[in-house]
């Protein structure tokens, strides 16, 4: 039997979000198999003050007007994963890219001392 989710409920999972301080970390490499595992790869950039706006049906958008998300890289390498830790301790995982992945940042090439910017972010349950 396919498990279905009402959007109440995907709401109330990504309700958490609107309001919560989180910390994007940019590492190199791949991603861990689960967001329980430790982070692997080099860490390239930590992006703190991130804030959420307003669930719409089961997804969750970065607050732009809190913005910009930015800060500088503290190594160089090629973005290959992110980890979105929220002020609760939740995490979530997941792609990094300048663009259609969960965590769209400026560049994927990454130089120490560069300005990295969280461009945007959509975080969705799966409905049903």
């Amino acid at each position: 039997m396919t498990t279905r989710i009402n959007t109440t409920f995907r709401t109330s999972a990504l309700d958490h979000l609107n309001g919560a301080t989180a910390t994007l970390a940019i590492y190199t490499g791949s991603q861990p198999a689960s967001a329980d595992d430790a982070a692997s790869g080099t860490l390239l950039v930590t992006i703190s003050d991130v804030y959420f706006g307003t669930v719409t049906n089961g997804a969750i958008a970065l607050d732009s007007g809190m913005g910009p998300y930015q800060a500088n890289a503290v190594a160089t390498g090629t973005a290959g994963w992110g980890r979105l830790t929220i002020s609760d301790g939740s995490v979530v995982d997941g792609s990094v890219a300048t663009s259609g992945a969960q965590f769209n940042i400026s560049s994927t090439s990454i130089a120490s001392g560069d300005t990295v910017i969280f461009n945007s972010c959509t975080l969705s349950m799966p409905g049903g």
